[in-house]
């Protein structure tokens, strides 16, 4: 059996035990390094966004987590007061990565957003932008807006 067959994606309520699964998985991303300024979880990062959880046999491997939003201006791209999903964090635990398991819980978030908001939304921080930008535009179909660039001097 293929790992997409074990895993189950969820929406879930913020409980205690959710609570500190995010929190450890955030601990854990934060040891890594690698994204800049990223700093593990509190409870109010957390509280008051949609929670997404990809499990495996009960045990949750990575989140999804995020909320809505209406846009305060327009842009380019989004007309003034369009809802959008603002996804704050997407996390999988290492040993499952490149096993479609990002890609999975992304799409069950966005089906779960789809009747509120008209977009989805987020930044990253990521120093493997390659890695990154490849999940984000080829594997879920997102599109580039921009970017901020910074130079060291």
């Amino acid at each position: 059996m293929n790992l997409q067959d074990q895993l189950r994606m969820i929406e879930t309520e913020l409980t205690p035990e959710i609570l500190d699964a995010l929190i450890q998985m955030s601990i854990d991303w934060e040891a890594e390094n690698s994204c800049y300024g990223f700093r593990r979880n509190e409870l109010s990062d957390i509280e008051g966004n949609r929670i997404f959880i990809a499990e495996k046999d009960g045990v949750p491997i990575g989140y999804l987590f995020g909320h809505v939003e209406k846009a305060q201006r327009s842009s380019s791209v989004i007309a003034d007061g369009t809802p959008y999903f603002e996804v704050e964090e997407l996390y999988v635990k290492p040993a499952y990565r490149s096993q479609g398991v990002g890609k999975q819980l992304f799409t069950f978030a966005e089906k779960a957003v789809s009747k509120e908001v008209s977009f989805l939304m987020l930044s990253t921080a990521t120093k493997n932008y390659k890695a990154i930008l490849h999940f984000y535009l080829d594997e879920v179909g997102m599109e580039f807006w921009n970017a901020r660039l910074f130079k060291k001097i």
